[in-house]
């Protein structure tokens, strides 16, 4: 029932393993100026055996002063270059990753890390750098939400867009996505990182790309309070349909994490060929369609057959 959305049951206790806590984490950023690229070292570092503790990527449009933004948590390797690039007007990729260690295994971790940045193919004076706690690097989203908050900006509408893209169509929907349908500073921030298929449980009954490996984008805007601009609810909306409409025109197979409909024709369709099994399960487990009727996948009170 993994991935049910609400509709099996409700989660009443759960038994977690734990593993002991590293005390630090070397936290590293890199640009790259094109999609191949910046996937293609994903790629790489999700299926090496050698890799990072944490690895996600973001894409960046046309965002003024983002390496200055960045001094204030990293060091640039190579300050003398890096103060000469420019992000304005430019859409780039930015890859994000993570190795934790103890103090006492700072050398071998310098130099698992030396290793791993060596093969891959970023920038070379973009290569940013930081040592923070294991507790800080943890707790690096709630400071964004502090931000947020102090800017009135966290207690607004947030119309995310949460896609799962085939690896063989990331180049098309990249092209007209982050090309022609973003081309403004986006009011926060767009998530873009592989998945292997193999890593996810089978039976779950969450719908994905039928590839190896797919990719996770996350488009996640917050809208500006009574804006009528690029950055109101409305036109924030419209930019999040036409992706959608560009997916379906395209045929790229593309999924959509927590969509909406309005009917249950439209969750069939989402379903596609897995659509028996879910009503199956919803049969099984709340064959009188108590649970989350909100969905309007199964209407309340009718007993599913």
């Amino acid at each position: 029932v993994l991935g049910g959305l609400g509709q099996f049951g409700i989660i009443t206790r759960a038994r977690i393993a734990l593993d002991p806590a590293p005390k630090m984490v070397k936290w590293i950023r890199v640009l790259y100026s094109d999609s191949y690229s910046f996937t293609k070292d994903q790629e790489q570092l999700i299926s090496s055996d050698t890799s990072f503790d944490y690895i996600e990527g973001f894409v960046v449009i046309n965002r003024t002063g983002l390496i200055n933004n960045w001094r204030s948590t990293f060091r640039p390797r190579d300050p003398i270059l890096v103060s000469q690039f420019s992000s304005e007007g430019k859409t780039l990729y930015c890859l994000e990753m993570a190795m934790y260690f103890n103090l006492e295994d700072s050398n071998i971790m310098n130099q698992r890390t030396e290793y791993i940045l060596s093969k891959l193919n970023y920038i070379r004076h973009t290569l940013f750098l930081s040592e923070v706690s294991y507790v800080d690097f943890l707790d690096r989203v709630h400071l964004s939400e502090i931000k947020l908050r102090e800017k009135g900006l966290w207690d607004v509408p947030h119309p995310w867009l949460n896609l799962l893209v085939p690896k063989s169509k990331i180049y098309s929907f990249a092209k007209e996505v982050f090309g022609h349908i973003l081309t403004d500073t986006s009011n926060g921030p767009i998530l873009i990182y592989p998945v292997n298929q193999s890593r996810w449980n089978a039976n779950t009954s969450m719908v994905r790309p039928k590839e190896d490996i797919f990719y996770f984008i996350a488009f996640l805007a917050s809208a500006m309070p009574s804006s009528t601009g690029s950055d109101g609810l409305q036109q924030i909306l419209a930019k999040n349909k036409k992706i959608l409409d560009f997916c379906k025109k395209s045929k790229l197979g593309v999924k959509q994490y927590l969509p909406h409909y309005n009917n249950q024709n439209g969750w069939r369709a989402h379903f596609g060929p897995r659509w028996n099994l879910f009503a199956q399960r919803k049969l099984t487990y709340d064959p009188l369609a108590i649970l989350a009727p909100g969905q309007r996948i199964f209407p309340r009170g009718n007993a599913i057959s």
